[in-house]
C-alpha cells in the first residue's frame, strides 16, 4: 500500500533499523507493540539530533497518544527505514507521524502512525508552552 504524507508534514529525520530476532511473535512476524518501540526510536533519535535532551529537573516531551495502522507484516530479517514527520505546532504540543517501509520494498509502506508530543516542565507536572526553537523545527 502507498501512502502519501500531506503537505503540511515536514520530514524531520529518517534512519535505518533491523528487525531483531526477538521482534517477532509466536505467528512468525513482528509483534505489533513493535512498531511502536519502532516509532519511539526515529523519535529520540530526531530529538537528540537536535539538542532535545530532557532532564527531570527542566522541561521536555512527553507522548500523549499514539496510533499504528498496519499495512504489510514484518518478518526478521528486513532492514527497515523509517520516517519521522512533524506538523501542527500548537501552543503546548505538535504532531510526529512515522512510516515504515523495508529498505528493499522502496515507497511500499508496512505501517503508519504517529503520536501527540505535549511540552511539559517534569517538576510542575503540566503542560507549557513549546519553546520557539522547537516550534521553528516544526514549522
Amino acid at each position: 500500500m502507498k501512502i502519501e504524507i500531506a503537505e503540511h508534514k515536514k520530514l524531520a529525520h529518517s534512519m535505518e533499523l533491523d528487525v531483531r530476532w526477538g521482534d517477532m511473535d509466536a505467528m512468525g512476524h513482528v509483534n505489533n507493540a513493535v512498531y511502536f518501540r519502532y516509532m519511539e526510536s526515529v523519535r529520540v533519535e530526531w530529538m537528540r539530533a537536535v539538542g532535545c535532551e530532557p532532564s527531570p529537573k527542566g522541561q521536555g516531551p512527553v507522548i500523549v497518544n499514539a496510533f499504528c495502522n498496519f499495512y504489510r507484516q514484518l518478518e526478521y530479517p528486513a532492514r527497515l527505514l523509517l520516517k519521522l514527520y512533524v506538523s501542527d505546532p500548537a501552543r503546548t504540543t505538535f504532531e510526529t507521524w512515522t512510516t515504515i517501509e523495508r529498505l528493499d520494498q522502496p515507497g511500499v509502506l508496512a505501517a503508519a502512525g504517529g503520536a501527540t508530543v505535549i511540552w511539559v516542565d517534569f517538576p510542575a507536572q503540566k503542560a507549557v508552552p513549546l519553546p520557539d526553537w522547537m516550534r521553528a523545527l516544526v514549522l
